[in-house]
């Protein structure tokens, strides 16, 4: 009789933790667009960091349906260091190209922490609104990769293919 108690537990937490690392993401990209000198990249990254807090609540709003209500309200503390270590770094070793390094690394997290998700039970409602945003997040990782691989990574991307946000349906 416990089983069927400890699933849907699992995957609430499961989905927790995603909400705590788009806290982090939504925090992460929002510092990137502060610190970015190329202003396309700036608002991509803005606009990348709102998506996050949609994100964070579409995932709340299932988790509610399932009688959800206390919720993760801010990141980890490594994340908190990682983006304080980018600054320090931006500012004096490599500008663009180190934020743009950094907020790769900080998205492929992202995207291993919806794998392990992914990887519990979850019910289908849940699955197809992590699967649609880990998809958006796996082709901005792939813009960061090919932003990041530019001889001039983040000075001339005016004409580069910034993906649009809403992309990806919800």
């Amino acid at each position: 009789m416990s089983q069927p108690i400890r699933e849907p537990l699992r995957s609430d937490t499961a989905v927790q933790c995603v909400i705590e690392i788009l806290i982090d993401s939504q925090d992460g990209l929002a510092t990137v667009g502060e610190r970015v000198q190329n202003q396309t990249l700036k608002r991509y990254f803005f606009a990348e960091s709102l998506l996050r807090a949609q994100f964070i609540d579409e995932l709340k709003t299932a988790l509610r349906q399932r009688g959800v209500s206390t919720f993760r309200e801010k990141g980890s503390a490594a994340a908190t260091l990682h983006r304080t270590w980018a600054r320090i770094k931006s500012r004096f070793i490599g500008g663009d190209h180190t934020l743009l390094v950094t907020a790769e690394q900080g998205e492929g997290a992202v995207t291993d922490v919806y794998s392990k998700a992914m990887g519990t039970y979850l019910p289908t409602s849940i699955r197809e609104i992590l699967t649609a945003q880990v998809a958006h997040i796996e082709l901005v990782l792939e813009f960061l990769k090919t932003e990041r691989d530019r001889p001039t990574a983040g000075d001339k991307t005016a004409g580069s293919k910034v993906p649009a946000s809403d992309e990806v349906s919800h």
